[in-house]
């Protein structure tokens, strides 16, 4: 284990320890305190250029304001991440769902539902949401290094109530578990808009080439589970109360094939960030056009192989 990777371990384990026990309100001041610094110094640059995109300008076009909002958004999360497993899970489950109907009629039907959503607001908020008023929640966890981290992001989020497959790693691929999950009318939710294998579906997302993962789309065709588009929110009242908004949207019409159905997923992601760029945490690079050249040959490479039985359908 890295220097690096020693000292990133420490600080979330410090994070979920100290953060925790801090008055909320001391909380909230210290993690806006932190981001409006960091919007002040212009923010992290990819960030920028992310937004850009959202926005329809250039990077140097991207106003302070939404700057400075999304980093203390994003900042938020962590925030919130650190401090959920002790927060009201009834108040959370007491939550008003637009589109609910969507999710209630698919598990009526005994197909089953796999929900697909960006990194906007925060995602863990919609599981808990889920299994105050499902029960149950499958996902997949990326394997981050060390592995000491990944095990405590997997132990936080099965202090949660979710079971937690490893996207790479585990006795065998998470599309085995996860489609016999569906099958059984359970809920599987994934992250839908960043590729992480390398062997994504190339997609137009706000005008411009990226790759997004199958999986979602192929375990829904495979399973005959409604494939269902969601969106999480931070919401502040007028008097700084905070909140989360949260719907889930009609299924997507899945006949047409992956490829079909991973842009349609895209389309509807656009849609919805265009509404909320500031609750979108993306930070890292996800266009074609900002990726390194070591990246997109690793794409290229993982593209030209032949599909495996399974292992090509992790989502």
């Amino acid at each position: 284990m890295s220097i690096g990777e020693r000292l990133s371990d420490a600080g979330y384990a410090t994070g979920w320890r100290l953060v925790r026990a801090l008055p909320e309100s001391t909380a909230r001041r210290l993690f806006d305190w932190g981001a409006d610094r960091v919007a002040r110094k212009g923010g992290p640059q990819q960030l920028r250029r992310n937004l850009a995109r959202v926005i329809g300008v250039s990077p140097e076009q991207v106003p302070a304001e939404l700057l400075r909002a999304s980093m203390r958004s994003y900042a938020r999360y962590w925030r919130e991440a650190f401090r959920l497993p002790s927060m009201d899970h009834a108040a959370i489950g007491a939550l008003t769902v637009d589109g609910v109907e969507n999710l209630e009629s698919a598990l009526e039907q005994g197909r089953g539902a796999v929900l697909v959503l960006p990194h906007s607001g925060n995602w863990d908020v919609a599981g808990v949401w889920l299994m105050q008023n499902h029960g149950f929640l499958a996902t997949v966890a990326e394997r981050l290094k060390p592995e000491s981290l990944f095990e405590r992001f997997v132990a936080y989020r099965e202090s949660l109530g979710f079971e937690v497959f490893p996207l790479t790693g585990g006795e065998q691929p998470p599309f085995v578990e996860l489609a016999a999950r569906v099958r059984q009318n359970k809920v599987v939710c994934l992250m839908g808009e960043r590729d992480l294998t390398g062997r994504g579906v190339p997609v137009k997302f706000f005008g411009e080439r990226t790759w997004m993962p199958a999986g979602a789309a192929k375990l829904a065709m495979e399973t005959g589970a409604a494939l269902i588009p969601v969106h999480v929110w931070y919401t502040v009242d007028a008097d700084g109360r905070e909140g989360w908004g949260m719907k889930t949207e009609a299924p997507l019409d899945i006949s047409g094939g992956v490829a079909s159905t991973t842009q349609a997923l895209a389309d509807r992601f656009a849609a919805n960030i265009a509404e909320h760029p500031a609750d979108w945490h993306m930070l890292q690079p996800l266009w074609e056009n900002d990726l390194s050249p070591e990246r997109l040959a690793r794409i290229a490479a993982a593209q030209a192989r032949p599909a495996s039985a399974e292992g090509d359908r992790a989502p």
